[in-house]
């Protein structure tokens, strides 16, 4: 049958019209479909981009808490070869302890202490938990896709810069205390007073609200542990036969192999210390800035140890290992404040500065009466302080709104605070232990050496104890 005209042009233009209205519909409905295959694509990248970065930044945090905790054994090794062969299994022990010891505390009370939560933002204290910042162990276990990295590297990383901490101390105060007052010491500097302090700047406190910088702790850890090291050491006073008659008797160490090879390990330690505390690495960004800050901590190293070799050898006339040793700490101390941001010529000039500074420290140390026997007090209290106020004079990453003279007095006011700080807890501390007679080994035990008195063993096997 076929249509009259009219009715098939009408018929026409309706197929025409549904065909159209379909195309369009079915059109619209693959578009959507694939914009969301799009975004389920999108979002699968950003995943797996997240979990690649999560990845990368945790398994790179790990290892530089690695090498921060390897740097213990530097610190032990310097300490053994500047002092006695008598006392050398007595500082072996005090630095397993202060690993063992202030790991257990900062995990019950130190980590929440320096980490409290944003509800302590601005203030002097707070206390964010028990554990890694109060989670239960299935948290630890399980990805958090907006976290950076793992939060149990990121424990095992900052229980690292504590335990370095406490350890600073060991040497000032070599020879001469009761290892039961020093465990104590270190558990209360482990647990209450650097978590304290370290909250002020790094866990969001009062002096980070102040807009004070120091990157990787020489203030926070270093001068902290040397202002403490430096309290001990007056409350206690010095060795026997260290001074006689108002003159300095030089008290020479057994090994200064020992005491090389530690410094060495200390160095490659701290590239776990500074670098690692970017923080970050999974991005060119960010691998950028940790290899920059590699190179700023080795050159103010290398010129720590060769200002403090020139400046020794001018005054004695004879080139002093020794002080070329204690130069390269001090250069290492004096750039973790700033090793982010400021320039190579800087990281020298800086450098240069603290290795003078580390030979006038032990100077000064020896006119004050005051026995500190591996340098601390001048290594990580005197170029601690210089690292913090280098920052403000050489720092580029002055905070908005703030000049440069405000800048440096933000440094030198919140420096003094956590020093101020230190000491004087320390101090307290240090005294209250004399006053009950527990800080002190008798005349007598300190003749025979530690090692015998207060451990009964020798550290080189059953040959006669050197002096």
């Amino acid at each position: 049958m076929t249509l009259p005209q009219p009715l098939r042009g009408k018929s026409v233009l309706l197929a025409t019209l549904i065909f159209t209205l379909a195309a369009t519909a079915w059109t619209a409905d693959f578009a959507f479909a694939q914009e969301e295959a799009e975004a389920a694509s999108e979002a699968v990248a950003a995943t797996a981009e997240q979990d690649i970065s999560y990845t990368i930044n945790s398994l790179v945090m790990f290892f530089c808490a690695v090498l921060v905790i390897s740097m213990q054994a530097g610190f032990a090794m310097v300490e053994v070869g500047l002092n006695a062969a008598k006392n050398t299994v007595n500082i072996l022990f005090k630095n397993i302890m202060d690993l063992s010891v202030g790991v257990l505390l900062f995990f019950f009370l130190g980590f929440g202490l320096m980490y409290p939560g944003a509800d302590a933002a601005g203030k002097w204290f707070g206390f964010g938990g028990s554990g890694i910042m109060g989670w239960g162990d299935a948290a630890l276990t399980e990805v958090d896709a907006t976290a950076p990295y793992s939060p149990s590297a990121d424990f095992i990383f900052q229980v690292a810069f504590a335990a370095t901490a406490a350890t600073i101390v060991s040497g000032a105060v070599a020879g001469r205390m009761k290892f039961s007052a020093y465990l104590a010491y270190s558990a209360v500097l482990t647990g209450l007073v650097y978590p304290i302090s370290g909250m002020w700047k790094w866990g969001g406190g009062a002096l980070a609200e102040w807009g004070f910088a120091d990157f990787a702790g020489s203030v926070v850890v270093h001068a902290v542990g040397g202002f403490a090291g430096l309290a001990g050491a007056i409350v206690l006073g010095p060795r026997m036969g260290r001074f006689v008659n108002g003159r300095s008797i030089p008290s020479p160490g057994h090994n200064i192999a020992f005491a090389a090879l530690g410094v060495f390990i200390l160095w490659v330690g701290w590239y776990g210390f500074n670098p690692g505390s970017q923080l970050a690495y999974s991005d060119s960004v960010n691998a950028n800035i940790t290899c920059f800050i590699a190179v700023t901590t080795t050159l103010s190293a290398a010129a720590g140890s060769v200002a403090a070799m020139a400046f020794a050898w001018f005054l004695f006339r004879k080139p002093d290992v020794t002080m070329a040793l204690n130069g390269a700490l001090a250069g290492l101390v004096g750039i973790t404040a700033n090793c982010d941001q400021v320039t190579f010529l800087s990281a020298i000039l800086i450098g240069a500065i603290s290795g003078l500074l580390v030979v006038m420290g032990i100077l000064l140390l020896d006119k004050l009466k005051i026995d500190d026997p591996v340098g601390a007090w001048p290594v990580h209290g005197l170029c601690g302080v210089w690292g913090g106020i280098a920052t403000g004079i050489f720092g580029t990453a002055i905070p908005e709104g703030m000049t440069r003279a405000g800048y440096i007095t933000v440094q030198v006011q919140a420096t003094a605070v956590i020093c101020v700080w230190a000491f004087v807890t320390m101090f307290i501390l240090f005294s209250i232990l004399k006053a009950a007679g527990c800080l002190r080994v008798s005349v007598a035990d300190e003749q025979q050496g530690l090692d015998i008195s207060e451990h009964g063993m020798r550290a080189y096997g059953s040959t006669p104890m050197m002096p």
